[in-house]
Protein backbone atom coordinates (compact mmCIF):
# COMPACT_ATOMS: atom_id res chain seq x y z
CA UNK A 1 0.00 0.00 0.00
CA UNK A 2 2.79 2.43 1.08
CA UNK A 3 4.50 1.57 -2.71
CA UNK A 4 1.68 2.55 -4.55
CA UNK A 5 1.08 5.41 -2.83
CA UNK A 6 4.77 6.31 -3.22
CA UNK A 7 4.35 5.93 -7.27
CA UNK A 8 1.67 7.97 -7.28
CA UNK A 9 3.12 10.96 -5.34
CA UNK A 10 6.31 10.71 -7.53
CA UNK A 11 4.32 10.68 -11.07
CA UNK A 12 2.35 13.82 -10.14
CA UNK A 13 5.76 15.68 -8.87
CA UNK A 14 7.19 14.26 -12.05
CA UNK A 15 3.88 15.91 -14.19
CA UNK A 16 4.30 19.03 -11.97
CA UNK A 17 7.84 19.52 -12.56
CA UNK A 18 7.17 18.48 -16.52
CA UNK A 19 4.60 21.63 -16.52
CA UNK A 20 6.86 24.01 -14.47
CA UNK A 21 9.58 23.38 -16.95
CA UNK A 22 7.82 23.39 -20.34
CA UNK A 23 7.31 27.59 -20.56
CA UNK A 24 11.24 27.89 -20.33
CA UNK A 25 11.79 25.35 -22.76
CA UNK A 26 9.52 27.07 -25.13
CA UNK A 27 10.75 30.46 -24.39
CA UNK A 28 14.40 29.28 -25.16
CA UNK A 29 13.13 27.77 -28.40
CA UNK A 30 11.62 30.80 -29.57
CA UNK A 31 14.69 32.69 -28.76
CA UNK A 32 16.44 30.61 -30.49
CA UNK A 33 14.07 30.06 -33.80
CA UNK A 34 13.54 34.03 -34.02
CA UNK A 35 16.53 35.74 -32.82
CA UNK A 36 19.42 33.61 -32.81
CA UNK A 37 19.45 31.55 -35.99
CA UNK A 38 18.44 34.64 -37.92
CA UNK A 39 21.79 36.17 -36.38
CA UNK A 40 24.08 33.79 -37.11
CA UNK A 41 22.92 33.65 -40.67
CA UNK A 42 22.70 36.95 -41.52
CA UNK A 43 26.50 36.34 -40.16
CA UNK A 44 27.88 34.04 -42.28
CA UNK A 45 26.20 35.84 -45.44
CA UNK A 46 28.18 39.13 -44.67
CA UNK A 47 31.29 36.99 -43.77
CA UNK A 48 31.05 35.13 -47.10
CA UNK A 49 30.37 38.73 -48.51
CA UNK A 50 33.61 40.02 -47.09
CA UNK A 51 35.44 37.30 -48.65
CA UNK A 52 34.15 37.45 -52.31
CA UNK A 53 35.22 41.30 -52.71
CA UNK A 54 36.60 41.69 -56.15
CA UNK A 55 38.15 44.10 -57.95
CA UNK A 56 35.32 46.19 -59.93
CA UNK A 57 32.71 45.49 -57.38
CA UNK A 58 30.37 48.47 -56.77
CA UNK A 59 30.15 48.96 -52.69
CA UNK A 60 28.60 50.92 -49.90
CA UNK A 61 30.51 51.54 -46.93
CA UNK A 62 29.24 51.64 -43.31
CA UNK A 63 29.14 55.31 -43.42
CA UNK A 64 27.40 55.54 -46.33
CA UNK A 65 30.41 55.87 -49.44
CA UNK A 66 29.68 54.66 -52.56
CA UNK A 67 32.29 53.64 -54.73
CA UNK A 68 34.11 50.72 -56.84
CA UNK A 69 36.81 48.61 -55.09
CA UNK A 70 40.29 49.48 -56.90
CA UNK A 71 42.04 46.66 -55.57
CA UNK A 72 42.01 44.29 -52.85
CA UNK A 73 44.11 43.40 -50.41
CA UNK A 74 44.27 41.34 -47.00
CA UNK A 75 42.57 42.91 -44.63
CA UNK A 76 41.81 46.16 -46.32
CA UNK A 77 40.14 47.53 -49.83
CA UNK A 78 40.70 50.25 -51.62
CA UNK A 79 37.48 51.98 -53.03
CA UNK A 80 37.67 54.37 -55.67
CA UNK A 81 35.05 56.72 -54.97
CA UNK A 82 35.84 59.73 -58.01
CA UNK A 83 38.31 59.75 -60.84
CA UNK A 84 41.04 61.21 -58.22
CA UNK A 85 40.15 59.59 -55.03
CA UNK A 86 40.39 56.44 -53.64
CA UNK A 87 39.92 55.52 -49.86
CA UNK A 88 41.31 52.22 -47.99
CA UNK A 89 38.39 50.92 -45.63
CA UNK A 90 38.95 47.74 -43.63
CA UNK A 91 37.28 44.76 -45.24
CA UNK A 92 34.75 45.11 -41.70
CA UNK A 93 33.43 48.68 -43.36
CA UNK A 94 32.26 47.38 -46.22
CA UNK A 95 28.26 46.95 -45.96
CA UNK A 96 27.03 45.50 -49.00
CA UNK A 97 28.02 45.30 -53.00
CA UNK A 98 25.75 46.63 -54.99
CA UNK A 99 24.24 44.75 -57.95
CA UNK A 100 22.74 46.07 -60.67
CA UNK A 101 19.89 44.55 -61.96
CA UNK A 102 18.29 44.94 -65.47
CA UNK A 103 15.17 46.21 -65.30
CA UNK A 104 12.30 44.22 -67.71
CA UNK A 105 10.49 45.68 -70.83
CA UNK A 106 7.54 45.68 -68.93
CA UNK A 107 8.63 47.33 -65.58
CA UNK A 108 10.05 50.34 -67.65
CA UNK A 109 6.13 51.17 -69.01
CA UNK A 110 4.85 50.98 -65.65
CA UNK A 111 7.54 53.68 -64.20
CA UNK A 112 6.75 55.73 -67.14
CA UNK A 113 3.06 55.52 -66.93
CA UNK A 114 3.79 56.33 -63.05
CA UNK A 115 5.63 59.40 -63.63
CA UNK A 116 3.22 60.47 -66.35
CA UNK A 117 0.45 60.43 -64.01
CA UNK A 118 1.19 63.08 -61.55
CA UNK A 119 1.73 65.69 -64.66
CA UNK A 120 -1.57 64.39 -65.74
CA UNK A 121 -2.95 64.95 -62.20
CA UNK A 122 -2.36 68.35 -61.76
CA UNK A 123 -4.35 70.19 -63.98
CA UNK A 124 -7.45 68.25 -62.49
CA UNK A 125 -6.25 69.33 -59.34
CA UNK A 126 -6.38 72.89 -60.41
CA UNK A 127 -9.64 72.87 -61.80
CA UNK A 128 -10.83 71.19 -58.48
CA UNK A 129 -9.29 74.41 -56.78
CA UNK A 130 -10.87 76.58 -59.00
CA UNK A 131 -14.83 74.76 -58.32
CA UNK A 132 -14.82 75.75 -54.76
CA UNK A 133 -14.15 79.57 -55.52
CA UNK A 134 -16.56 79.40 -58.28
CA UNK A 135 -19.14 78.02 -55.48
CA UNK A 136 -18.04 80.53 -53.19
CA UNK A 137 -19.12 83.34 -55.79
CA UNK A 138 -22.37 81.85 -56.59
CA UNK A 139 -23.42 81.53 -52.78
CA UNK A 140 -22.59 85.24 -52.38
CA UNK A 141 -24.95 86.31 -55.75
CA UNK A 142 -27.88 84.42 -54.07
CA UNK A 143 -27.13 85.91 -50.64
CA UNK A 144 -27.27 89.49 -52.34
CA UNK A 145 -30.29 88.80 -54.27
CA UNK A 146 -32.44 88.02 -51.55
Amino acid sequence: MSFQLFLQTAASSSQSFLMSVLPFVLIIGIFYFFIIRPQNKKQKETENMLASLQKGDKVVTIGGIHGVISSVKEKTVIVKVDDNTKLEFTRSAIANVVRDKPVAAGKKDKKAAASAEPTAAVPAAAESASEPAAAETTAADSTEEK
